[in-house]
């Protein structure tokens, strides 16, 4: 369908760059890697565990002025954009593909991963609003000084979500006749 207009749900055609990042994320080299349900998840948890020690770096390097440790997240992003390499390969460039590169399927599965992502993360946030809270009455401690890391984790959570839950719970891939 290549119908342009006032309507928003026409597909447009795709374009070269379209094409390209299909491609990219369409190619089986990497397949190994993310072939099943526990190497993907192991994945998403190297993710997580990566993204968190990036954080905690930053924050530990922001609270206790100690230079070095504003280096240990480049050193830590190598794996984490292979990581991110594997994960968007695993759901073939689910949430990174235009809309009018996906089939109905793809988009209805992107659809429902993105709504239980951002269910999950309101959760997330809703812990770290009752933390918060019982930091500051029941341990008397002002929570003022952590805002800024509480909003900036917030953000990169609610960011990366969806990659995360897509990785979690890609289908394994249907086995060749060819193979057996």
């Amino acid at each position: 369908m290549t119908t342009t207009g006032t309507n928003p749900t026409a597909r447009r055609p795709r374009t070269r760059y379209d094409e390209s990042m299909y491609a990219l994320m369409n190619r089986r080299e990497g397949a190994a890697l993310y072939a099943t349900t526990r190497q993907r998840r192991a994945v998403v948890v190297a993710h997580v565990l990566l993204t968190v020690a990036s954080l905690a770096a930053e924050f530990s390097a922001f609270a206790t002025a100690t230079v070095w440790l504003v280096f240990l997240p480049l050193v830590l992003m190598i794996p984490w954009c292979i990581a991110t390499g594997v994960l968007n390969a695993a759901t073939r460039g689910l949430l990174e593909l235009r809309t009018r590169v996906l089939d109905e399927r793809q988009l209805a599965e992107r659809d429902r991963v993105r709504a239980l992502a951002h269910r999950l993360t309101t959760y997330v946030l809703l812990c770290a609003v009752a933390g918060a809270i019982v930091i500051g009455e029941l341990g008397g401690l002002t929570v003022g000084g952590a805002v800024l890391p509480v909003l900036i984790s917030a953000f990169v959570v609610h960011w990366l979500m969806p990659l995360w839950v897509a990785g979690m719970t890609a289908q394994d891939e249907p086995a060749d006749e060819t193979d057996e």
